[in-house]
């Protein structure tokens, strides 16, 4: 069930732009938390990031870093979802997730592994009868069939997206940052078709022309949903991630992707997921979400026309 901590219910929260008051039919955006990390196959931590990031956005400004003030957007912090019961937890994220879709309310998720993704992936299926396209930004596919036997692991949250009804296939899905691969998904991709730029991609092209392809590919759906492992960045710039690879995206490359995604494709919402605090001291990778979120909002404040004071 949804839970507000002290934070969430704060006006001065999210830049000072979150209005506990309204609804979220009211707002321009919602955002919540999943502080869920026992889908992990390998280091948990990420059930701190929601708290820890919400915290630090007090002190953040709603400036983007081309100096547009997105300061007219009203954001609504719906809290976080909290239970033990994982079956009982992502079928209510799911409920959530479809009500805020079928009520055109864009949204941002704050993982929690990135098993969380899948409750999520799920009720935007629920809520659709068209086919829409996800992006899935990474250092890892995550298309693993269970990982550790785990059927809803942080290792299987595009496989299980492949069996939603508004997923016909592979083609539905776009690979960016990737540097890891699994056995089982090694596998997968020998007999299938993936769409990916890997981050050895990323850096002998310009990332202007990879985002050009992942355009191409996905503007033939109405509806674009974003999934970031903030382990898509080399761990110079997010340390504190459950499991980092060598070799990832430079902050400036990712910020630039996003600006070019979300104004040549209609993003619906999006998440940022697997940053856990307290595997990095100086919180790399909570600055470097933070930043992420603000970018994006700023993004769709434009979109929205709520750019300017």
């Amino acid at each position: 069930m949804l839970e507000k901590d002290q934070f969430a219910k704060d006006s001065g929260a999210w830049c000072n732009l979150n209005h506990p008051e309204m609804s979220e039919k009211e707002s321009d955006l919602v955002i919540f938390g999943i502080p869920f990390d026992k889908g992990v196959s390998y280091r948990a931590g990420a059930s701190k990031g929601p708290s820890v990031l919400r915290e630090n956005t007090f002190c953040s400004t709603p400036y983007t870093e081309q100096f547009e003030s997105f300061a007219r957007l009203n954001v609504h912090d719906a809290g976080d979802f909290k239970g033990n019961n994982r079956d009982e937890l992502f079928e209510e994220i799911t409920d959530y997730v479809c009500h805020l879709v079928k009520n055109n309310i864009f949204f941002t998720a704050v993982g929690g592994d990135h098993s969380v993704t899948i409750p999520i992936e799920a009720g935007i299926d629920r809520a659709l009868d068209e086919q829409f396209g996800i992006i899935h930004i990474d250092a890892h596919f995550d298309l693993c069939d269970t990982l550790n036997g785990d059927f809803l692991s942080h290792g299987s949250v595009e496989r299980r997206a492949l069996d939603l009804k508004n997923i016909s296939g592979t083609d539905n899905l776009y690979f960016v940052g990737i540097r890891s691969i699994e056995p089982d998904e090694f596998a997968f991709k020998e007999k299938n078709h993936i769409n990916v730029q890997s981050a050895f991609n990323c850096h002998k092209l310009s990332i202007e022309k990879v985002a050009e392809d992942v355009v191409a590919k996905m503007s033939k759906f109405n509806k674009v949903y974003i999934t970031l492992d903030i382990d898509c960045l080399d761990p110079a710039f997010a340390a504190g991630t459950g499991t980092p690879q060598f070799g990832g995206l430079y902050s400036r490359q990712l910020l630039e992707l996003l600006d070019i995604l979300f104004n040549k494709l209609n993003i619906i919402a999006f998440d940022v997921v697997e940053v856990a605090p307290e595997l990095d001291p100086s919180l790399t990778s909570m600055f470097a979400a933070r930043r992420i979120i603000t970018e994006c909002w700023g993004h769709y404040a434009r979109k929205i026309g709520k750019i300017g004071e």
